[in-house]
């Protein structure tokens, strides 16, 4: 129980705060409205808030470091032309 209340009381970051908000904004909008669409938008909103979560939240949009080793520089000739 102890990471759950982790998880819900730590790290509320700036973009944690604005998908609490536009979750919240939208279950109320969909309630007012009757939109069922908008509902299932504003669960996404707030699990992303609760949990902590974002679009890429298993870092899967992190493109991988380049594997070319950039420490050996090779000679270079140069020719000249006349």
């Amino acid at each position: 129980m102890n990471t759950l209340s982790q998880l819900l009381f730590t790290n509320w970051d700036f973009m944690r705060i604005v998908r609490l908000f536009i979750g919240l904004y939208a279950a109320y909008q969909s309630v007012v409205l009757h939109d069922t669409m908008l509902g299932f938008l504003s669960a996404f909103f707030l699990f992303q808030a609760v949990t902590n979560t974002g679009c890429c939240g298993t870092q899967a949009c992190a493109t991988p470091p380049s594997k070319t080793n950039t420490s050996k520089i090779e000679d270079v000739e140069y020719e000249e032309i006349k």
